[in-house]
């Protein structure tokens, strides 16, 4: 492909015979077909020089393809010099190491500072979401949750990997600090979630919508009154980790939300109780996922490692029980 301002040039190799025509420049150019398809009907694509208006018209070896994409409008954000983690980057996606306390999308009391921000300023290859410049956000960590987040470049990638999460495809894996100790070793949450009854920032088991919702969770260490927890969300629930701990009666330290702190009143031991009494954050990290890669199909894994001010805490916790 060779590209002069915004004209692109596409010669058909034998291995993209007989394609459609919209499927082919959707797949070169990372804009969706319902795009490419309104752009043949407005005269903007070429073949040897003869401008073609059939979407699906069927390609031949060695045909030359000029192409006028639509240019993506600017976003009405302002990008910002937000420094950001990535794992991971190609034309088509990102893969950020969120930090905690970051929120993802612009939201009244949070306009400014955002990932989103973040991101209009380090990608200066966004080919558009919805005919804007702007990164494709598929999934969502909350403010304080930290950890590995997946965001598209383009159309193409976006619909693909929206499709693998609604598929329920993705693979995620959680850490996360909780109060107290499982009984068991592992187990299943399969507890409908929906709106809190009375709370609207809360979400609950005990709700008059309930959605399906799935977790598995391990246990990976276990310390005096709390435990480390690996947790597998099978949907994709708001709060969904967060609410099914607290329904087994193993809320995530430090969760403003569903914690209560005559929880932590009632540990016998004092430094320990004052101790989680100081947890600094939500102790939850987005730690691992795995997905299919949107065009070239590779199944592909990135893991974010536990974040400093988890490590420390847990080494504070590991000191209060061996003393």
């Amino acid at each position: 492909m060779v590209s002069t301002s915004n004209l692109q040039i596409h010669i058909v190799e034998e291995k993209d015979a007989a394609k459609r025509l919209d499927v082919f420049l959707a797949e070169v150019t990372g804009i969706t077909r319902s795009q490419i398809q309104k752009a043949i009907t407005e005269g903007l694509v070429k073949i040897d020089e003869r401008v073609v208006s059939k979407a699906n018209y069927r390609l031949k070896p060695g045909q030359k393809i000029v192409f006028v994409p639509p240019i993506p409008q600017e976003s009405e954000l302002n990008p910002e010099a937000i420094p950001l983690d990535i794992l991971y980057e190609d034309k088509h996606l990102i893969v950020v190491n969120k930090a905690a306390g970051m929120v993802v999308h612009p939201a009244p009391g949070h306009e400014q500072g955002t990932l989103v921000h973040a991101l209009l300023h380090h990608c200066q290859d966004l080919s558009g979401i919805g005919g804007v410049k702007r990164p494709g956000i598929v999934h969502r960590l909350d403010k304080d949750t930290s950890g590995v987040l997946l965001v598209a470049k383009n159309d193409v990638a976006h619909l693909e990997l929206s499709r693998q999460f609604k598929e329920r495809l993705i693979e995620k894996e959680y850490l996360c600090l909780v109060l107290g100790v499982p009984e068991k070793g592992k187990g299943v949450i399969d507890f409908p979630i929906g709106r809190h009854p009375t709370d609207r920032k809360k979400f609950s088991i005990h709700t008059q919508k309930p959605r399906d919702a799935l977790t598995l969770w391990e246990l990976k260490e276990a310390f005096s009154y709390c435990s480390l927890l690996l947790c597998q969300p099978k949907t994709g629930r708001t709060h969904q980790i967060r609410v099914h701990l607290t329904a087994i009666g193993h809320p995530i330290l430090g969760d403003p939300l569903y914690l209560r702190k005559s929880r932590l009143s009632k540990i016998p031991d004092k430094a320990m109780r004052a101790l989680l009494k100081q947890t600094p954050r939500l102790m939850l990290h987005a730690w691992r996922v795995r997905f299919t890669h949107p065009i070239s199909g590779e199944r592909m894994e990135f893991v974010a490692p536990l974040p400093e001010d988890m490590t420390v805490f847990i080494e504070k916790i590991k000191e209060v029980t061996r003393a």
